[in-house]
């Protein structure tokens, strides 16, 4: 969504473009026409060390015409390309669909290669290293930036090479998330718990189902309220993937390890996205991506 409500901007800009160019003819007329006071031999009357005397000649003809030709030149470009405000130009091009143009030229010049893998199952492909030295290149462009080079994830971005999965863990979740994205919600549940000392009381609960060290005494408080988590982590606290909650028993903390990291869960919530990647790779590189990211949690 653009920044500006009002099309001032474009028109101000547009508008102080065209009358820079028009003033540049204008400037080139005038001085044209001028006449300089000058001497019986055609000098200024300036001069330097002693002898050296400021001419008045006019200047080159082709030097004037290649002043023209660059007005014009500037007239015309802002006819024919989009240069002037929202006005597309006449030849419409745009910088979007030139690199989808080549974006295309690039997939169509690849589509071999892909057809046979195209062909497999993706536990397949993930035998073969031909499809996986390409699927390796798909990760670090795409998303390697969360993931991180190795896939091991970041604070807030899952481990992909664990076989600990929010959604599943088979080919067709993975290839499920790459195409549509995921969009991750936990809500602030601090109120539905109660007090300050609730919340304390669950976060060390939390630490207890995966034996982490933690405080029992405040656990044992904390159980009877983790039910309103129950709704999303299972009465066990190992989650559901088909909400894409976490499992909350197998130490593996996505978020900050720690009473602290958990308070702050559950009172702030958190909103995680998983962009969806339809839209920036063709079918046959999601199925050899899928078949790589599948390969690193299954060697």
């Amino acid at each position: 969504m653009s920044d500006f409500t009002s099309n001032f901007w474009e028109i101000y800009v547009s508008g102080l473009t065209l009358v820079s160019i028009i003033a540049c003819l204008v400037l080139l007329i005038i001085t044209g026409k001028m006449k300089a006071t000058t001497a019986g031999d055609n000098t200024t009357g300036h001069v330097w060390d002693g002898d050296l005397r400021e001419m008045n000649n006019p200047l080159p003809r082709w030097w004037s015409y290649m002043f023209v030709f660059t007005i014009i030149f500037a007239l015309a470009y802002l006819v024919l390309y989009p240069g002037l405000g929202s006005y597309k130009g006449t030849l419409g091009w745009s910088s979007a669909k030139l690199h989808a143009d080549e974006v295309a030229k690039g997939n169509a010049e690849i589509a071999p290669i892909y057809a046979k893998f195209m062909s497999m199952k993706p536990e397949d492909v993930a035998k073969d290293a031909q499809a996986m030295a390409i699927g390796e290149r798909l990760y670090g462009n795409n998303c390697a930036q969360c993931h991180a080079s190795d896939a091991r994830g970041n604070k807030g971005f899952p481990n992909l090479t664990d076989g600990d999965w929010l959604h599943g863990g088979t080919t067709d979740k993975i290839k499920e998330t790459l195409v549509g994205g995921r969009n991750g919600n936990m809500p602030p549940m601090a109120a539905a718990l109660g007090t300050a000392d609730d919340v304390k009381n669950v976060a060390q609960y939390v630490l207890s189902l995966s034996n982490s060290p933690h405080d029992s005494a405040r656990a044992a408080l904390g159980k009877e309220k983790f039910a309103v988590c129950a709704a999303c982590h299972g009465a066990d606290g190992k989650g559901m993937q088909a909400v894409g909650s976490a499992n909350l028993t197998d130490n593996i903390w996505l978020h900050g390890f720690g009473e602290k990291a958990i308070v702050d869960m559950i009172n702030n919530g958190k909103v995680n996205v998983m962009p969806a990647q339809a839209e920036r790779l063709t079918e046959a590189q999601i199925h050899v991506l899928t078949s790589y990211i599948w390969g690193l949690s299954n060697k």
